[in-house]
């Protein structure tokens, strides 16, 4: 029997982390947890509360107060911000704008991981996000580090939301602000967005989505064989 690995997908904003790891999961039958989400809602309710994102104090508070659930969907990843499904909401432009500086705040950072590692104990479970193979999941045997460039990623985040429907800015207008997340992300005082010195890095510019899941893939059932 293979053993279950903790799997960690890191990487700037819209390198199609997400999406890649929903399907690793999967094709594996782990767990996935989609970290990202996690500090939307939290930015979200600071929103619907008229609470500054910036008031590290009360938004800290709103972390440790509220629960979040996932419920797998017909197409994708339902999420839950106390009982009500939020799955869209968390990925309104207002939520996107202000979701980096939620993340940087230490409290909030500190009780999203106490939450992620209890997911992650068992293994079994691909984790993507920003800092997981080097703050979250440190000890993860698998680290994947997923890159593209920035046109790349706004056109991907263009196309998704235009099929989803949701109202979105023009593609120039993406890019730019995808440039101010990766500086801002990379610049954060706590856990910025790096590479782990042992995370594989996957630049996916001219990759297909099933071409990603098959690298990873690739990656997971070496370890696994290393391991076993």
């Amino acid at each position: 029997m293979c053993k279950r690995l903790q799997v960690a997908i890191d990487g700037p904003a819209s390198a199609g982390k997400s999406t890649v790891a929903k399907l690793v999961a999967k094709k594996f039958n782990y767990v996935y947890c989609d970290t990202g989400a996690m500090y939307r809602a939290v930015t979200l309710e600071a929103l619907n509360k008229d609470i500054d994102p910036r008031d590290d104090e009360r938004v800290a508070e709103i972390a440790r107060q509220i629960k979040i659930d996932f419920e797998p969907g017909k197409t994708e990843q339902r999420v839950f911000l106390d009982g009500k499904e939020v799955t869209h909401d968390i990925r309104l432009p207002k939520v996107a704008a202000n979701v980096s500086a939620v993340a940087a705040i230490p409290a909030v950072r500190e009780e999203m991981t106490k939450q992620q590692r209890k997911i992650a104990e068992n293994g079994g479970i691909v984790m993507d996000g920003r800092d997981i193979g080097t703050t979250v999941l440190p000890q993860a045997p698998v680290k994947v580090f997923m890159v593209a460039s920035a046109y790349e990623r706004a056109r991907r985040r263009y196309a998704e939301n235009q099929a989803k429907g949701i109202n979105t800015a023009s593609l120039e207008e993406l890019q730019k602000a995808i440039e101010l997340r990766d500086k801002k992300d990379s610049t954060r005082k706590v856990s910025p967005l790096t590479q782990a010195p042992d995370a594989i890095k996957l630049d996916t510019t001219n990759m297909t989505i099933d071409e990603v899941v098959n690298e990873i893939s690739k990656i997971i059932k070496k370890r696994q064989d290393e391991l076993a």
